[in-house]
């Protein structure tokens, strides 16, 4: 039997994904009036339109603008980053950028660490001390648990949605559950 309006399945499902996109697309506009924009804080005003479309405008750097040339870690470097986590430990980054690497943030320092270590989250780390070995031991455990879960991506080890990862993780770290 024939379709009178002549449409055919397609069409209908892509019907039906444009307008499940645009009910999106209209959800996060409001979402963007209703949360992006404050009263209280005046710089927000310029961020979103009235109809809840971005200004891109707002978001582009200013004219004459120039980005920061991206700063390599050097040997020395690394080397003050492993004495700092061996004297204060992980996550006591204020302090290793105050005494060892005063050139660089705590966040930098923080990004560095999570590289070296091979862990996305450093939680279970907080106050971790260990030395160059200890690190890269550490590093190789996690990229053997991140290629046995398929969770090591861009050289760090990640959670996955099956909690798979963080159960090895806690056995790892003798964590009971």
């Amino acid at each position: 039997m024939m379709n009178p309006s002549n449409e055919t399945m397609e069409d209908v499902e892509m019907s039906t994904e444009v307008q499940q996109h645009r009910d999106k697309q209209e959800w996060v506009k409001q979402f963007r009036l209703k949360f992006c924009v404050r009263p209280e804080f005046e710089i927000t005003k310029n961020m979103i339109y009235e109809d809840g479309t971005l200004n891109q405008d707002y978001f582009r750097p200013p004219k004459g603008h120039r980005a920061e040339e991206a700063r390599k870690w050097t040997d020395k470097e690394r080397a003050l980053l492993i004495e700092g986590i061996e004297k204060y430990g992980i996550g006591h980054f204020g302090e290793i950028a105050k005494e060892l690497l005063t050139a660089w943030s705590t966040n930098d320092l923080r990004v560095k660490c999570i590289r070296l270590i091979g862990r996305q989250n450093l939680q279970l780390y907080r106050d971790w001390r260990g030395n160059e070995e200890d690190i890269k031991r550490e590093y190789e455990k996690n990229k053997e648990i991140g290629l046995k879960y398929k969770a090591w991506k861009q050289g760090v080890l990640v959670y996955d949605d099956a909690g798979y990862v963080e159960r090895e993780l806690n056995k790892h770290h003798k964590i009971t559950p």
